[in-house]
This record gives C-alpha cells, sequence and structure tokens, in this order.
C-alpha cells in the first residue's frame, strides 16, 4: 500500500497516510481573463485535522483512492 505525505500545521510536522484513507478531489475557478483554472487535491484526516495536498494532473491520474 502506498503511502501519501502531507503536512499537518498543528503537529508542525510531516505525516504520511496510506492511499486507501485518502480522497481525490478537485478545485475549479475561473480567473481574471475568463480561463478555467483545475486545481488537483488529495484530502485526509491525521487524529482529527484535515490536510490537504496539492498535486500534478500525472500523480492524480496515478492515485486509486476514491473522488470525493
Amino acid at each position: 500500500m502506498k503511502k501519501i505525505s502531507f503536512y499537518n500545521v498543528r503537529k508542525k510536522a510531516t505525516v504520511e497516510i496510506f492511499e486507501d484513507k485518502c480522497t481525490k478531489c478537485t478545485y475549479e475557478k475561473e480567473s481574471k481573463t475568463g480561463k478555467k483554472v483545475i486545481r488537483y487535491a488529495v484530502k485526509a484526516e491525521d487524529e482529527g485535522t484535515k490536510v490537504t495536498k496539492f498535486i500534478g494532473k500525472a500523480d492524480y491520474d496515478d492515485l486509486t483512492c476514491n473522488e470525493g
């Protein structure tokens, strides 16, 4: 099982969470020039703290975790 590293702000440390406990999601917005911008992210929870990591499209497509 693959682990993904996140930065936990409350702990001020990097934590590793298994991929099956993560969810992948996208954030879409429109830029000032009208172009649609998509950001790819992975979300998880570490001891009650929600953590998010932004990743590239290639990494997003390779992940096997659920979309949410």
